[in-house]
């Protein structure tokens, strides 16, 4: 089977289980051979007695689950690949097929179950990322077409809207439909944050750190919006604000994630070089397992306040450390930019 001739193999297998019709391994392989063949229902056949011989036969169930998918026999597939995702429950290749078959039959949200057991197996097989997407797209089309169909003025269905426009970045339109629903439930936990993301995503600065203190009178325990608010305070030139926000969060939750780069930089902006060395310091200790922006920029802005304190060693170390990682990013970027022109050309051939 190895060098690709599959009609030698079909005819090799064949005769090994004439003579030894007992054999679940030949009937197995000749199952293989007629499959990759096209010979679909001769497949069915021979792959259904190889797991009738030996029904704990690794792989008998995935390719006869296979080959009945092929024949649109999606029930029979699914029960195949059931169990074969039963006897071998690390098998990803049994997980996405099981699936496909489903996605087949119309059943988007097993499919969903299925391929993300199949991704946490494999979590970089493009195929199976690429049919657990269709998946969960299916699943999040029928539930906001029951949604519409229960009730097409909930604001439910205009905060789904909204976030539908701010994926096809229409921000205008999502904006709209956020205020549709706040209409509705203007004391909704999370909408007004979801306006503000909207209204900063349009730089619309004002507005949106109006709504995130909305989103805070009606839940003052939303670190998000906190922290959300802090940055987008710090943008409009209050650097007092920010580090009141984030003094708050930080003594909330001491790990929040960049709270220490941003009071940082509000501290350096008030002119407090102490505090925001130690907040840039504290930063790069979270994040010193991993390349950020905020842990570059945490070096770059230590590197400054260093020089700036007349502690040239310091400073050259964070400046080198910047310089570092800012390198690496960029060869990463690079690299990227590469790759998917190579993808590109693939296609275009």
């Amino acid at each position: 089977m190895r060098s690709g001739d599959w009609d030698t193999a079909v005819a090799s297998f064949s005769h090994a289980t004439q003579i030894q019709p007992g054999s679940a391994e030949g009937h197995f392989n000749l199952g293989l051979a007629q499959l990759s063949r096209g010979r679909y229902q001769e497949a069915i056949a021979s792959l259904d007695k190889a797991a009738t011989l030996a029904p704990k036969l690794r792989g008998a169930h995935l390719f006869l689950g296979i080959a009945r998918y092929r024949m649109d026999d999606y029930p029979g597939a699914i029960s195949a690949l059931r169990r074969e995702t039963q006897l071998d429950i690390k098998n990803a290749n049994a997980f996405m097929w099981l699936g496909v078959a489903q996605l087949a039959a119309g059943d988007a949200e097993a499919a969903a179950t299925s391929l993300d057991e199949a991704a946490k197996l494999n979590p970089s097989d493009v195929d199976i990322l690429y049919h657990r997407g269709r998946a969960h797209m299916l699943v999040s089309k029928e539930s906001y077409e029951l949604m519409y169909k229960s009730d097409p003025n909930s604001w439910r269905v205009h905060q789904a809207l909204a976030q539908s426009f701010v994926e096809a970045d229409r921000l205008d339109d999502a904006a709209h439909e956020c205020q549709n629903a706040l209409a509705s439930r203007p004391s909704e936990p999370g909408l007004h944050e979801e306006l503000a993301d909207i209204y900063w995503k349009q730089n619309q600065l004002e507005k949106a750190e109006a709504e995130f203190q909305e989103e805070l009178k009606i839940d003052p325990e939303s670190l998000s919006s906190m922290y959300k608010l802090a940055v987008v305070s710090l943008e409009r030139s209050k650097p007092d604000a920010t580090v009141s926000l984030l003094t708050d969060l930080l003594h909330r939750s001491p790990e929040y994630r960049d709270a220490h780069y941003q009071r940082g930089r509000a501290e350096a902006q008030l002119g407090q070089a102490e505090p925001a060395i130690k907040d840039f310091k504290a930063e790069v200790a979270q994040t010193n397992h991993a390349d950020t922006e905020s842990l570059r920029q945490s070096y770059y802005q230590l590197a400054q306040l260093y020089r700036r304190a007349q502690q040239p060693e310091e400073s050259k170390a964070a400046l080198d450390s910047f310089l570092r990682l800012k390198q690496q990013a960029d060869a990463a970027q690079a690299q990227k930019l590469q790759d998917k022109m190579k993808r590109s050309d693939e296609v275009n051939r």
